[in-house]
Parts: C-alpha cells; structure tokens; sequence
C-alpha cells in the first residue's frame, strides 16, 4: 500500500491526547509522499478504535489488532503486532509520538525488520528526510532514510495536535499472534493524581536540585495547583530521590511543550533544556544569575526560591480571589 501507518495509545477508550501531535507529523510524511494516512490502535479490546474511527484525524483508515496480551503494555508483544500489522498493511512509513511506550516498541519493531529509524524528529523536511536533535540538542541533523518501510517518533512538542475530521474506515487485523516472548507483567502500581499528565499539562512547574529535599517541592505542588497544572522536576532532582522518577523532564525524561513552564532552582544543563524548551513561555527562579536557564527563558527572577516562591504565591492567590 505504502501508505503511512501511526501506531496510537489509547486510554479509557480514547486515544491518548499526546498521540495526537505523532498524527500530525504522520500526516506531513503522507502528504509529501502523496499517499494515505492510516492508524494503528492496539488493546485488549476494540472499543478504542470504535470511539477513534468517527474522528477520523485526516486518517483513511483506523485498523486494530485485538489481543489480551497487548495490556498491559510490553514493548515485546506491541513489537510482534506492530510487525504484523505491517505485514498485513504494507505501510513504507510508521511511526507516532515519541512516547515512553513507543520509544520502547517501535526500535525492536524496527530491528525485527531490518529496518531504519529516525528518533526524535522534530520536522519533516520531505517523505524521507527529517529533522532531529543531536547532542543533547545542540545541534539539527538533516537525515534521510530509505527502506522497504521506514521508522520514525516525532517529539510531541513540535507539532501541533492533529484535529477531528471525517470519519474514517474501521477495519480489523485479524490472525494475529502476539507474543511476550518471556516477559510477564507481575503487577502495575500507578500514581493517582488529580493533576494533568505531565506531558500533556497546558502549565509545568519543575524543581531542581537546589530545591535542597523533597519536602520542599510542598510550595511547588502548591503553586502548581493554582495555576492548575503538572509538577516535573530535573534529573538532579529525581536521582537525589526528591520526587518520583516519573516526574523527570528532559532530554532521558519526559519531553514537554505546555503554554507556560516555571523552573525553580534549575540550572539549566543542556539535557533539561532539550526536555522543556519548547515552552511557549518559560519563567527560570534561580539565585544564580548567570544560570544558562536564564539563556532560554522569557522572565527570568534572580533570587533565593525561598523567599521569592512565598510571594509569587501569594500574588497569583491575590489575584485568583
């Protein structure tokens, strides 16, 4: 077919919203190509897919492979239905978001065929030539790729999020045998949390290692419910056991793009800004003046975070009341 296939995750039977930004950059591969879009969602059951059809996404066709043992997720069994539905489908693209799911599943999918694949890209420059970050982000690499089928993650944060459109064809994979070659998930611990998923908060206050302990992230969880978004953190942060690794943004984190994102007593290293810089707005706290943080961010305030987080507090609640 040598359309362009996106491989989605979905939850509570709907896609996930930090999908949506892979369509996108799928979509661009499908148009300079001159060939269709499709969708590739996997699970347990097929209600996802039933509920992503209507939308559509500029897709034109939504196909599901359906396997109990596609959840809980395992880069071993989404690999051996990625390959299948590849084999059925004939794609000469696949890709999505670069996720923690399929930065996990499509490389071994990729090795499995012998495939190349171009990580992280942050714009598509042709039907086979995109763009990624390299060294930590300090510089962008033009790089083609040629195949039978080629591989691709996009960085959610470079690309806007693909809108509803018309409704496209359901259709099934059927004969599918997936495998978890060995792996069994022994149990999931999830962190329940009022708050929005990290890489898909529209405001991401992030802590750093001169946060100093974990209880001192309290003003930070307190400033982040006002203004109704996600707690992140730096590496620093998360290996000194201050908060959660889960909570980690940057270039071996989570990669976010929210409208507003506040780093208190972060330095600013070339790994954490890879993670965050394409913020809409950055506001950077921090006592050291010449911090490279300052270098990326919109408003900058130079001072001591606790005496300066105290009253930013205090005037965003001045002016909410």
């Amino acid at each position: 077919m040598s359309n362009v296939l996106v491989v989605l995750e979905t939850a509570n039977g709907q896609i996930r919203s930090h999908c949506l930004p892979g369509i996108t950059a799928a979509k661009q591969i499908a148009d300079a190509r001159g060939v269709e879009l499709h969708l590739l969602v996997l699970g347990a059951d097929s209600n996802a897919a039933a509920e992503i059809a209507p939308a559509g996404y500029g897709a034109a066709g939504v196909h599901t492979i359906t396997d109990p043992a596609l959840e809980p997720f395992t880069a071993e069994a989404w690999a051996d239905a990625i390959v299948h539905a590849i084999k059925t489908l004939e794609p000469a693209v696949v890709g999505g978001t670069a996720s923690s799911a399929l930065r996990d599943c499509l490389p071994r999918a990729a090795a499995l065929l012998d495939a190349p694949l171009a990580a992280e890209v942050v714009a598509v420059k042709s039907g086979d030539t995109f763009t990624r970050p390299v060294s930590a982000g300090r510089a962008l690499l033009d790089e083609q790729v040629s195949g039978d089928v080629v591989f691709f993650t996009a960085r959610g944060s470079e690309f806007p999020p693909a809108a509803p459109g018309a409704a496209a064809a359901l259709s099934p994979i059927e004969g599918v045998e997936v495998s978890t070659r060995g792996v069994k998930v022994i149990s999931v611990q999830k962190t329940e949390s009022s708050r929005p998923a990290l890489t898909e908060a529209k405001v991401v206050v992030s802590g750093g290692r001169g946060m100093r302990e974990g209880a001192n992230f309290a003003v930070l969880e307190q400033l982040t419910d006002l203004l109704g978004g996600a707690l992140g953190a730096s590496r620093a942060a998360t290996d000194a056991g201050m908060v959660p690794a889960d909570l980690q943004v940057g270039q071996t984190g989570k990669i976010v793009a929210p409208n507003l994102y506040i780093a208190v007593a972060i330095s600013g290293a070339i790994q954490h800004l890879a993670g965050m810089k394409g913020s809409k707005v950055i506001v950077a706290i921090n006592k050291d003046a010449e911090a490279p943080i300052f270098q990326v961010a919109d408003y900058g305030l130079v001072g001591k975070w606790e005496e300066l987080l105290p009253k930013f507090v205090e005037l965003i609640q001045a002016r909410k009341g």
